[in-house]
């Protein structure tokens, strides 16, 4: 018989924290296009870029499991995972498998990607009692009336990105009977006892990346005034 299962913390509650908020931002800005309530739409905006600096931070120098360097693996051997995927095993990734860090890391840059156009993007292009980003008065009106339209395509993009997110979540459920979910959820999954808890990072470490990225939107919200 194999030995026992233990129970490991592999994401620590930052991590979480982060996952769980950019989902409620991204519907928040989804509910707030669609009813046209452009003002909390960009104040979703401001939320979604503080707490990315926070990611982007956090992947360099925070817990193991949410470093960059830890988890993002080579292309031929995110393929190589997926040549897997109807294979049921365990789950014994102490993070994101390789082809999950990929995912991670298109999610991030098309965030990325809405946060910058976002910043330039206008209801209205030139007229200042639109709502509009803190930069797009600041540009040629043509500029900003394109950046406003890549703005748009990017965010279908983003939630094709989320779609496939999910499906890749509910293959692995399915076929391999790994629930991805519930880790993200508690932190914890239970793993074979030779496998090595992750560090975890600093809070304090953390309390300033979140605070730096909130004083980045504080600051870039008083820049459209």
């Amino acid at each position: 018989m194999g030995e026992a299962l233990r129970r490991v913390k592999v994401w620590d509650g930052w991590v979480r924290l982060f996952h769980w908020s950019i989902v409620l931002l991204v519907i928040g800005q989804y509910v707030t296009v669609q009813l046209s309530l452009m003002e909390w739409h960009i104040r979703c905006g401001y939320l979604v870029l503080a707490l990315l600096v926070f990611r982007l931070g956090w992947g360099l120098v925070g817990s193991d499991s949410a470093r960059f360097a830890r988890f993002l693996k080579s292309p031929l051997a995110a393929l190589a995972h997926l040549r897997h995927l109807r294979r049921r095993e365990p789950d014994t990734e102490i993070g994101h498998n390789a082809a999950g860090g990929w995912m991670v890391l298109v999610l991030l840059a098309l965030l990325l990607a809405q946060v910058g156009s976002g910043l330039f993007a206008s209801e209205e292009p030139g007229e200042s009692y639109a709502a509009h980003g803190p930069f797009a008065l600041r540009v040629a009106d043509a500029l900003s009336a394109r950046l406003t339209a890549l703005h748009g395509l990017g965010f279908n993009l983003l939630l094709g990105a989320i779609g496939l997110h999910v499906l890749a979540v509910l293959a692995y459920a399915l076929l391999k009977r790994q629930d991805l979910v519930r880790p993200m959820v508690t932190g914890f999954k239970r793993l074979p006892p030779g496998l090595a808890a992750p560090r975890l990072g600093h809070p304090l470490l953390a309390v300033a990346l979140l605070g730096l990225g909130l004083g980045l939107a504080w600051w870039l919200s008083l820049q459209a005034g």
